[in-house]
């Protein structure tokens, strides 16, 4: 078994890190949050540590779960220099292209391979250790990583080099905004010509309309129930990163730009940590 530091345990990384810990690794998990760490400890076998310097000391694997750029470049300044010669970085944070590109370039100065991994499949794909890594960096780095990444995954593909996986990524959520917000109006639709929604998710499941976001989050949009999952906060980082992207590609996306904006709503709505779904609540308020 591994050691591996495993940092910032939010929604998703809690679980994945539990995960970890049941396939007996050694875990030692930090976290900007106070008393995570330790709530984290009280529930798995591992340790915890107050910062990220030393939590990644005389390990093998550093996995990463962050935010954004932002917080990812803070915790390369704390622990880059600090990486034993050959540890292998796994990051699945959602983060832009670029900042993966220079922090896999700082990496590989001090001999550690750096991994852009982000993930899909939700807190429900990682607490049921099913999700799906796309990838990009060194081959070698990616070989190393995939027996660890099996404990909370499913399926792990190398994309290409350093960057690619957040591509990968961006080109996921941009195909994922428009089905989630098609579903709302489809859902609201029925709704309010009086069918029974129920049977007509059931039929549509059997159709060319089914989806992921259909299978797992219709009856929770239609009962409005939003206080779960990936929130509408960092939808909206993800899609600010795929504009960013497109517009230096020249690529227009006016889909995903207008459902920026409709979370933008959803978020002056007050649901700014609902579940990103709640695009349906905002398309229902949007009647009256």
């Amino acid at each position: 078994m591994s050691k591996i530091a495993f940092i910032g345990i939010g929604r998703m990384g809690w679980h994945m890190a539990a995960h970890l810990a049941k396939a007996g690794h050694d875990v030692v998990v930090c976290d900007v949050v106070p008393g995570m760490a330790d709530k984290w400890v009280a529930e798995n076998s591992g340790a915890a540590v107050v910062s990220p310097t030393d939590a990644v000391q005389g390990r093998e694997y550093v996995i990463t779960s962050l935010p954004a750029d932002r917080e990812l470049f803070a915790v390369a300044d704390g622990i880059v220099n600090e990486l034993a010669k050959g540890t292998v970085w796994i990051d699945h944070s959602t983060t832009s292209a670029e900042g993966s590109r220079v922090i896999a370039a700082r990496v590989a100065d001090v001999g550690s391979g750096f991994l852009d991994a982000p993930v899909s499949g939700g807190v429900d794909g990682a607490r049921n250790g099913t999700l799906t890594v796309m990838a990009g960096g060194d081959e070698n780095a990616f070989a190393s990583a995939e027996t660890v990444m099996s404990a909370y995954a499913a399926r792990m593909t190398l994309m290409g080099e350093s960057g690619a996986g957040q591509i990968t990524k961006m080109t996921n959520q941009i195909c994922v905004v428009g089905v989630c917000q098609a579903l709302a109006e489809g859902l609201d639709f029925a709704e309010t010509a009086g069918l029974d929604v129920q049977k007509v998710i059931h039929v549509m499941l059997q159709g060319s309309s089914a989806s992921w976001q259909m299978a797992n989050r219709a009856e929770k949009m239609l009962a409005g129930e939003y206080n779960y999952g990936f929130s509408t906060t960092l939808m909206r980082k993800d899609i600010g990163l795929v504009l960013e992207e497109a517009a230096s590609m020249n690529v227009p996306l006016p889909v995903t730009s207008m459902v920026g904006q409709m979370l933008a709503e959803v978020t002056a709505m007050g649901g700014a940590q609902w579940d990103w779904c709640s695009l349906m609540e905002r398309q229902r308020r949007r009647k009256k």
